[in-house]
């Protein structure tokens, strides 16, 4: 659905923009919009156009219904860039039977940057542009405002969680597939109501190798980008094997290079990288691999990573790949309808949003999506509840226990986000 008449176009103008401080201390309290990393990306806010989705279909009618925006719309752009010009905000559920659906959202106003590009965009239905100006900014939201913050048990119990894992590595053992990710999720109550801005700010500044993301109150940094499409080039970042650090960067580099030659994880990362480069291969007269993976240092845990790139050989929008890459082995499993019907048997709750795609896309198909990790989701209706979510990639020589921590790690930085530090 749209929030306005099909038959009313969009009018869109962008226009250059001097540097106007950092993107987000721009954004309001009231639903925020950003795709950043290292403050390069996208920040919106108002809402001109929205389009929801839900079941098996609601990425091809998310599309179907921007391109019917974009036909429509009216535009000048001044600047001619991926993100200039009309552009939506989206983000999905992960699974088609999931209540929360999908939503593409165009703000009233964009600034973006690109390098030491920036630009504004403005956008209306009905020939009605909102001011071509920043206007008055709120003041910024002060340290820990929402009070103390108290996490407790989500779906499941962290005991009753890990007797899920060993249920999965049960059904591994039997051969029934090789791999499959489980979820888990923890729920926040604070004493006042969240500004997004806070955790956005605290979530960029802690991990600015991330893209830290805000959408229709999924809030997160993750350092997963699902695909980015940008003038016939196409790149996916695979992240599967993890291990925490432990902040002395002598044993860190020990445990780096144990993460780069333990059997379990590459095991577990080959299976996310094949998965990937099949997905794509459709799509691209070329696909490249690389032969080993990297190891990708966070603040709170280090990954074994792969960069897929290609070359587009069709028309596939960003979101279009996005729905083809999802979802991936990294957050799903291998084979991905056997670990699907896996999960939902043993997960034991609806992941909502968490690991389904988020980010942007303009109306020439390019854009950024990453998956939707590392994050939490602000109750619609009592927005001083949150609820966390985490996964871990479960193999034949995976371990209850161990599987558990590795969950914790990947919770800290929302945690932490919410807690001020020390979560």
């Amino acid at each position: 659905m749209t929030t306005a008449p099909a038959a009313v176009p969009l009018v869109t103008r962008t226009v250059p923009l001097t540097d106007p401080a950092p993107l987000l201390t721009l954004l309001p309290r009231s639903a925020p919009l950003a795709w950043l990393r290292r403050g390069v990306g996208l920040v919106g806010w108002g809402q001109a156009l929205r389009i929801e989705t839900h079941g098996r279909h609601r990425f091809a009618d998310a599309e179907r219904a921007w391109h019917d925006v974009v036909r429509r719309a009216v535009v000048r752009d001044e600047v001619g860039l991926p993100g200039t010009g009309p552009v939506a905000f989206g983000s999905m559920a992960f699974s088609q039977r999931s209540t929360a659906g999908g939503v593409l959202i165009v703000p009233e106003v964009v600034v973006g940057r690109r390098g030491d590009q920036y630009w504004l965009t403005t956008s209306g239905v009905g020939a009605v542009l909102p001011p071509a100006a920043l206007g008055h900014r709120e003041a910024a939201p002060a340290d820990g405002e929402h009070g103390a913050v108290r996490f407790i048990d989500g779906a499941r119990t962290g005991a009753e969680w890990e007797h899920a894992v060993a249920s999965a590595i049960r059904r591994i053992a039997e051969g029934r597939l090789e791999k499959v990710v489980l979820a888990r999720d923890l729920r926040a109550v604070c004493d006042r109501p969240v500004d997004p801005r806070s955790v956005l700010t605290r979530l960029a500044d802690r991990y600015p190798g991330c893209w830290t993301f805000s959408v229709d109150g999924l809030l997160g940094a993750t350092p997963e980008l699902l695909v980015r499409r940008e003038k016939g080039l196409v790149t996916s970042r695979v992240l599967a094997g993890t291990i925490r650090r432990t902040g002395d960067d002598v044993h860190d580099l020990a445990l780096a290079a144990s993460l780069a030659r333990s059997s379990k994880d590459l095991e577990e990362h080959e299976y996310a990288v094949r998965s990937v480069a099949d997905a794509l291969a459709p799509h691209c007269s070329s696909v490249n691999v690389p032969e080993a993976p990297f190891v990708l240092h966070l603040a709170n845990v280090m990954h074994l990573a792969t960069d897929v790139t290609g070359v587009l050989a069709d028309s596939t929008s960003s979101l279009g790949l996005a729905a083809a890459l999802h979802p991936s082995a990294a957050v799903c499993g291998t084979p991905t309808e056997v670990a699907a019907t896996l999960i939902d048997e043993i997960e034991g709750m609806d992941r909502d949003r968490y690991a389904g795609p988020v980010g942007w896309m303009d109306a020439e198909g390019d854009g950024e999506w990453g998956i939707a990790l590392r994050c939490a989701r602000i109750d619609a209706a009592d927005p001083a509840r949150l609820r966390l979510f985490a996964g871990c990639g479960i193999v034949a020589g995976s371990d209850p226990a161990a599987e558990l921590a590795e969950s914790d790690a990947k919770l800290l930085p929302m945690r932490q986000a919410l807690a001020g530090g020390g979560a």
